[in-house]
């Protein structure tokens, strides 16, 4: 497997300034808190706003508390999206005490620019012990040769699947080609089951689907070089666009799916494949901690199954190409010392190892690989491993100012509003702004 290393240009989304709460630091910013008469307090903002999780960062904040007496750590759990595209880029504007101590840091473009912007410490020394830990999963979370994050979870995306009604519409093996899903989207639509579902009300799970046909469509060597010089006067591109409006014109997903969202509630995406509701999604790897939150009983049913990207036959792109990303947590650059101890310690073994026996995807620190009991968490990390090239989610690669412009065009493209030219001039467009 090969992971690598993609960057590009992008500047922090401007947004008006938001009050938060978030950290006041009574003692020197040096100061661990363990002197008894002073007190550091951190703010932890992180994406799980259910258990387990949920549960296991509070637990981690209380346990590492405990250890660094005069520690007092505020965690909150926020909505991805909510997260990433308003509260992270508003509080890092803001700045001062509006900014949180630890947070939730995307890799590539994203990475870039915060850094740029001058909002993240650099951890390439202070949290050198943890790091060597992580192989080449840190990559993506460095710029210009220094560490920004420190990822503590890291997988590819590929199909979530229902077993029981695969089997009911008589479909023997799961698909490796795009002819074979297509057959297997036939045979779902006639036992009367929504085929695939799709949460394009957030814009970026449809998006994800161009992202997948331009890995078909594109070489390795076209990627590498247009990513991060943002040029995509290669055909493939357009190509990718005409693979997906070809799909779509097949009706391949549920009814509503426009305004469906991808992980919230029982009708959402995920949560359509949670109830038994439709055959499949293309997700990343967390998707099985977000199926297991909406099943009944919040456990992973028994048939949900997993399997990789379908390839094109006869299209550019390398075969056994996958695309995937992770997260990872930053440190606000004026965050206490403190704050990379608290990182450390979240991407410790027996921390990862928890993260990994909740099932909301794979630890980044191969100590915490053994707490796996998600059998489809495990096909995940053997088509990582099996992987011939892994690729960014091309949003994050691009940075922050291409998702929403880039994914609304694919969501136009896929609704009838848009054509492939479409979707290559935002990416046109919006590079001409960088």
């Amino acid at each position: 497997m090969r992971v690598i290393k993609l960057t590009a240009i992008g500047i922090i989304m401007a947004a008006s300034t938001l009050v938060l709460s978030a950290c006041a630091t009574t003692a020197d910013p040096g100061n661990t808190g363990d002197t008894g008469t002073e007190t550091v307090e951190l703010t932890w903002w992180h994406n799980a706003t259910s258990d387990p999780l949920k549960g296991v960062w509070e637990q981690v904040a209380k346990e590492f508390e405990n250890d660094h007496p005069g520690v007092k750590i505020t965690v909150t759990g926020y909505q991805n999206e909510d997260l990433q595209r308003t509260l992270i880029p508003q509080a890092l504007l803001a700045g001062g005490d509006a900014a949180p101590d630890v947070f939730m840091v995307w890799p590539g473009g994203e990475v870039r620019s915060q850094v740029q912007a001058g909002y993240l410490k650099d951890l390439t020394t202070s949290a050198a012990s943890s790091l060597s830990k992580l192989g080449s999963s840190i990559n993506p979370w460095q710029v210009d040769g220094k560490q920004y994050g420190v990822p503590y979870t890291f997988g590819i995306e590929g199909f979530w699947y229902n077993k029981n009604l695969f089997e009911e519409a008589g479909i023997a093996q799961v698909p490796t080609t795009l002819p074979e899903l297509n057959d297997a989207v036939a045979k779902l639509k006639a036992i009367n089951v929504a085929p695939i579902a799709v949460g394009a009300k957030d814009l970026w799970p449809a998006g994800h689907w161009w992202y997948q046909f331009a890995l078909a469509s594109c070489s390795v060597e076209t990627l590498e070089s247009a990513i991060p010089q943002l040029d995509f006067s290669d055909p493939c591109w357009v190509e990718a666009g005409t693979l997906l409006k070809e799909f779509v014109d097949t009706k391949p997903f549920q009814d509503g799916w426009l305004a469906t969202s991808a992980q919230t509630g029982a009708d959402s995406s995920a949560g359509l494949v949670a109830n038994g509701n439709a055959g499949m999604e293309l997700m990343g790897h967390w998707n099985s901690g977000k199926i297991g939150e909406l099943a009944p009983g919040g456990v992973v049913p028994e048939f949900v199954g997993w399997f990789p990207m379908v390839s094109v036959p006869g299209a550019a792109g390398l075969p056994g190409i996958a695309m995937g990303g992770g997260d990872g947590w930053g440190v606000y650059k004026d965050a206490p010392d403190v704050a990379v101890e608290l990182v450390a310690y979240i991407v410790s073994d027996d921390v990862q190892k928890r993260f990994a026996e909740t099932g909301s995807g794979i630890p980044t620190n191969p100590a915490g690989t053994s707490g796996l009991t998600d059998v489809n968490l495990k096909m995940v990390a053997d088509g990582l491993a099996d992987a011939t090239y892994v690729q960014l989610w091309l949003d994050s690669a691009l940075g922050p100012d291409f998702g929403s412009p880039l994914n609304q065009a694919v969501v136009d493209l896929m609704a009838g509003k848009g054509t492939p030219e479409s979707v290559v001039k935002a990416l046109e467009d919006t590079a001409a702004k960088q």
